[in-house]
């Protein structure tokens, strides 16, 4: 399992690396001190958390909260489940894996509740023309990048792969795990073909591939490849629309696979503390939506326990009532 990163076992502090924080928050040198796990830095989890981080430890009087680099949401769930983290960015599906101890977390589950639904997290099949590569099969034969390992996108990346009837073992003449900025710079330097994304839109790592010079950017759509993939793995996936423009060079709609993206705590912090940081997080949404346009994803009607995909903490289900969600 990934570990903390130098920075944030820095801040974190001694105590908290020691023993589990149960509580979701750690006492280091009189003060506390929340860890939020994120992303890779290519993405929209680690600017988003950045943000967050800010508006509480602004807001909170006391609170220090610090932003972990990690592989991503698989990773998140694992760091959250050992204590390593308070709260954590997540997509819904390894939450849910998370929870109920399978794939990844077999024989290990983590008591995952949701905080707050955030914004849509997109599957980006990313190539260009020069590849020849225009559909899910043409990638047959091909070099990819499948993302950082402990990421989600991974774990999205080889459902689909499966669900368009490839073989991650045998169908490809080389299989990466690379981050996105990684990747897009493995592509500028023709070493590999294609590689999958999943994060909020636009993502940088994606705008910088589309930016650069000589390259026409193409994302391949996959919207058809759902179904046999939510009947397999159960409802955590919708087929949305990237729409064209949304990348430089990008000149057609891009239909692909969605997930929501969550804010997560372990069942064990206490209410007082997921009340107190839910009310700094939603006041300070609109400081959130300049740092990432997705942030205008977090929204009063987005709060819904379907969306959620594994339970609510019951201080995040009070609070979202009391706000007039209709949760159910």
């Amino acid at each position: 399992m990934p570990g903390p990163t130098r920075r944030a076992a820095l801040t974190f502090g001694a105590a908290a690396l020691a023993a589990p924080a149960l509580s979701g928050f750690a006492r280091a040198q009189g003060a506390t001190q929340l860890a939020i796990a994120t992303g890779t830095t290519g993405g929209v989890y680690y600017p988003l958390g950045g943000g967050l981080a800010n508006i509480l430890s602004r807001s909170i009087p006391g609170l220090s909260a610090t932003v972990e680099v990690t592989g991503g949401s698989v990773a998140n769930n694992q760091l959250l489940g050992a204590g390593r983290v308070g709260m954590i960015f997540t997509q819904v599906d390894a939450s849910v894996d998370a929870v109920r101890g399978v794939e990844r977390f077999r024989g290990r589950p983590v008591n995952v509740r949701a905080v707050a639904v955030l914004y849509t997290n997109r599957m980006q099949v990313v190539t260009t023309a020069a590849t020849g590569i225009a559909s899910m099969a043409d990638m047959k034969g091909k070099r990819i990048s499948t993302g950082a390992p402990g990421s989600a996108t991974e774990l999205m990346a080889l459902r689909l792969i499966e669900g368009a009837g490839l073989d991650p073992a045998k169908d490809f003449r080389a299989r990466e795990r690379l981050s996105p900025a990684e990747s897009t710079n493995a592509i500028k330097d023709g070493k590999l073909d294609a590689y999958f994304f999943v994060s909020g839109v636009p993502t940088s790592a994606i705008t910088d591939l589309g930016a650069s010079p000589g390259i026409q950017l193409r994302l391949v759509d996959h919207a058809e490849f759902v179904p046999q993939i939510v009947e397999k793995h159960g409802p955590v996936y919708f087929p949305e629309v990237i729409p064209a423009g949304t990348y430089p060079g990008q000149t057609t709609d891009n239909k692909q696979m969605s997930v929501a993206n969550i804010l997560a705590v372990l069942d064990t912090m206490p209410n007082e503390q997921v009340t107190q940081i839910l009310e700094v997080a939603w006041k300070g949404r609109d400081e959130l939506a300049q740092v990432h346009s997705e942030a205008r994803g977090f929204t009063l009607e987005r709060q819904k326990s379907s969306a959620a995909g594994v339970p609510w903490h019951p201080a995040a289900e009070a609070f979202w009532k009391a706000q007039g969600a209709q949760l159910a």
